[in-house]
């Protein structure tokens, strides 16, 4: 158990019918590398297992050389509901706008992510990743992000995309309804907020980051 780490991926491949989206491949592939470079045996897993759907935005000419073997764990994830949280000393929720619309208030999602919560085991999260903490709660039923100091991809980076009328709610909106201190910085800044045991990144550019505060907090 001491060295086994979950990551949740999305399994939507798509944000409406007109556009196609998915998992943000440096949101995964860089905190994926840190993890098992550190020595942990990361199982990769999704809503509905299966071959995981990549936004074709996060995929610019040759995957780095540096990310060998990340699409590997991609083409074949662990169905969600085949997970025993308990074996597992973290979770890590990376992003893409896939996981807007698979994440929120997911009975699947609740039963893997609630004893992490209820254990007060290490979570990290980044950009729309944190999309799966909606309809998440403490065992009193108060939502888990409620009073909690993080961020996720905020509300103005949503309108500099451009799919601010296309996503189901603003991510940065909806986790302040739920109680959260959410902290934002200018659009595309390298962000990470640490809170006991949540660890979240604001965009795409704090993936690395927000890995290597995960991974501190792990060894601390």
């Amino acid at each position: 158990m001491a060295n086994k780490v979950l990551m949740i991926v999305t399994s939507a491949g798509w944000l409406d019918e007109d556009h196609k989206t998915g998992l943000w491949l440096s949101e995964f592939a860089e905190p994926y590398m840190e993890f098992t470079q550190a020595g942990y045996d990361v199982t990769v897993a999704s809503v509905s297992g299966g071959e995981i759907p990549i936004d074709p935005n996060s995929i610019s000419g040759d995957i780095p050389e540096d990310w060998e073997g990340v699409m590997e764990p991609l083409k074949s994830t662990t169905s969600l509901d085949e997970v025993n949280p308990e074996e597992y000393v973290g979770v890590f929720l990376p992003g893409g706008h896939g996981t807007m619309v698979d994440f929120p208030d997911n009975e699947t999602m609740k039963k893997a992510l609630q004893p992490f919560v209820y254990d007060d085991k290490l979570i990290g999260s980044v950009c729309h990743g944190p999309a799966g903490f909606v309809g998440i709660t403490e065992k009193d039923g108060t939502a888990f992000v409620n009073g909690k100091r993080l961020t996720a991809f905020t509300d103005g980076e949503e309108k500099d995309t451009q799919l601010d009328s296309k996503v189901p709610f603003m991510l940065e909106s909806r986790l302040t309804e739920l109680g959260a201190r959410f902290v934002a910085e200018p659009n595309y800044t390298v962000h990470v907020e640490a809170d006991g045991n949540l660890v979240t990144g604001q965009n795409p550019q704090s993936s690395l980051e927000t890995a290597r505060k995960f991974l501190q907090k792990l060894e601390a």
